[in-house]
């Protein structure tokens, strides 16, 4: 069944015409009563699967304390502990934390800390990536011209670098030149001397779910470090185990400023945080930055149980595990289907991409008409077809999103 928007705006695209009534683990539900396997994960933010059971449990015994205690009045008492958890769960060196309600808005705070911090008016970002949708993200986001067109003018200080070419024929070469440009970057548009930072998913989400090559990543971190430019961690995507790891920069040998986090740290309750040192943090002056929700309480019990499960143990392992299974599937259908052009990915932030945009849009709507399979597109050709199921996600269930895109392939060829 269809569901009724005739009041809602139509200003959000839409993935599917479902109306569901309730979701489990990683399934859905609609008001007809039909289940669908949802693999689209919330966009990667249903980290514990739909309504687990630990964390509704959390922010249900939360409510009956306090729904709102409001961070400028008075410091409720799960605000700490999260930031004592977040400090042991964190790259090295973050250990002070600033909450908000999105990827977007903590983004955005990022921006704004560097700035205060260094006093410098520029932020670096890369091509493909996505940072979020209010102006100041819009501005530093470049994974699609839909996401920004209409709304010029654009926040100023925003300079593009290059992001090494995805399926290059020699990747090294492809990494150098990358590199190459962001050196001419700071030498010819945005001296060192006035950029405050660099922003960079260390997996392109939106972009296309393109890990960052690790010569690239180090290279861009080092050039930070010489020059005195903050490096900004966007996991806002890739983080709390979505990549296989607690978050996705673990897997590089860097060392980021500020750690942007969000999606998945509640299991989809809006919260998101900003992680850094407290030398950088007493640099921005008290007063400068906030928000009426940030730090919500409810929003703290959703974190505090989500991570409780995250870090059971064997609970990581098993992400991995699935992402392998889910990775190699991908990579046999490849073997077996024309059209199939790549399989990446860590963890369970892996996609396909195929041959032709007509091909994949083929492909996701067969998979739900036919498979009840919810899976999204990402990069700007729409050829990348990404799967973000719960990271509590079976093997059986894995099993089935495979086989319903082995029919998807055969009837779409």
């Amino acid at each position: 069944m269809a569901a009724d928007t005739s009041n809602l705006s139509n200003v959000w695209f839409k993935v599917t015409d479902l109306e569901v009534a309730s979701g489990s683990g990683s399934w859905v539900t609609t008001t007809s009563g039909d289940r669908y396997l949802d693999f689209s994960g919330g966009i990667a933010v249903t980290s514990t699967g739909h309504a687990h059971p630990h964390v509704a449990q959390a922010i249900a015994d939360q409510a009956q304390r306090f729904i709102h205690a409001q961070a400028n009045v008075y410091t409720h008492d799960l605000m700490q502990p999260l930031a004592a958890r977040l400090a042991e769960l964190a790259p090295a060196g973050i250990d002070t934390f600033f909450y908000a309600n999105s990827g977007a808005e903590i983004t955005e705070a990022a921006v704004k800390l560097a700035k205060q911090a260094t006093k410098r008016p520029n932020i670096v970002v890369f091509q493909g990536s996505f940072h979020g949708r209010t102006h100041q993200a819009m501005a530093m986001t470049t994974s699609k011209t839909g996401y920004r067109a209409g709304h010029a003018p654009l926040p100023s200080g925003i300079f593009i670098a290059p992001y090494p070419e995805l399926l290059a024929a020699d990747p090294e070469a492809a990494v150098a030149a990358a590199l190459r440009g962001f050196d001419r970057l700071l030498a010819e548009v945005t001296a060192p001397s006035e950029t405050a930072a660099v922003i960079i998913e260390p997996v392109l989400g939106e972009g296309g779910y393109v890990p960052a090559p690790r010569g690239f990543l180090e290279g861009i971190d080092a050039r930070c470090k010489e020059h005195g430019i903050l490096f900004i961690a966007d996991e806002v995507q890739s983080g709390f185990g979505r990549s296989g790891s607690m978050f996705a920069i673990e897997q590089y040998d860097v060392v980021p400023d500020i750690v942007c986090m969000a999606k998945g740290i509640a299991s989809g309750f809006p919260f998101a945080a900003l992680g850094t040192r407290r030398e950088l943090d007493d640099l921005w002056p008290t007063g400068s930055h906030g928000g009426t929700y940030g730090g919500n309480a409810m929003g703290c019990a959703a974190a505090l149980a989500t991570i409780e499960v995250l870090t059971a143990d064997g609970f990581m392992d098993a992400v991995r595990a699935r992402g392998e299974q889910l990775w190699s599937g991908l990579r046999e259908l490849q073997g077996r289907h024309d059209g199939v052009v790549d399989v990446r990915g860590p963890g369970l932030m892996v996609a396909a991409q195929f041959d032709t945009a007509a091909r994949t849009s083929a492909v996701v709507s067969h998979c739900l008409q036919h498979g009840k399979l919810i899976t999204m597109t990402a990069g700007s050709a729409g050829t990348t077809m990404r799967f973000m199921p719960p990271l509590t996600v079976s093997a059986d269930e894995i099993d089935l999103a495979l086989a319903a895109l082995d029919k998807a392939l055969v009837d779409a060829a």
